[in-house]
């Protein structure tokens, strides 16, 4: 029954990582030079990335993928020991297991990231959908554990 209750929420790590897969595939199709998505806010611009965020560790892509593997696996087995959770947090954390997925998926096939998402208004790194599963998955994550921390006071 715990168990059960602990799988509560993977169809968002699911969604995520399709809606990640969908989307490469879709730009790798699509938008083979780049453009304008939103004039003047989010540009498509399809590059490879060797390393993590900003190109940390690049060339170390057997590394990264342990890593991530190993923190994917982590992430899903406290979330299944831990079903009385906050949802919010639950939420957020199944987010980061989803975009680890879409990323660790590009890794192990094709040894290096594809992202594709530059904001025109400002000097940012280039990212795609699982990176935005995985901020945003942190970013609820910690409003669920000061959620939860709120509670016990």
């Amino acid at each position: 029954m715990r168990l059960k209750q602990g799988c509560k929420g993977v169809w968002i790590a699911v969604a995520a990582a399709l809606a990640d897969r969908l989307s490469k595939v879709a730009v790798a199709k699509l938008a083979r030079g780049g453009g304008a998505l939103i004039p003047g806010l989010v540009n498509l611009r399809p590059v490879v990335n060797r390393g993590m965020a900003f190109s940390m560790l690049s060339g170390q892509g057997l590394l990264l993928a342990a890593l991530t593997a190993v923190i994917v696996m982590a992430v899903t087995a406290w979330l299944l020991m831990k079903p009385d959770a906050p949802a919010v947090q639950r939420a957020g954390l199944w987010l980061v297991v989803g975009g680890g997925l879409g990323n660790l998926y590009d890794r192990v096939t094709a040894g290096v990231v594809s992202d594709f998402i530059e904001l025109a208004f400002v000097r940012f790194a280039v990212f795609n959908v699982a990176d935005i599963c995985i901020c945003a998955g942190a970013a609820l994550t910690v409003v669920g554990a000061w959620i939860a921390e709120g509670h016990r006071e």
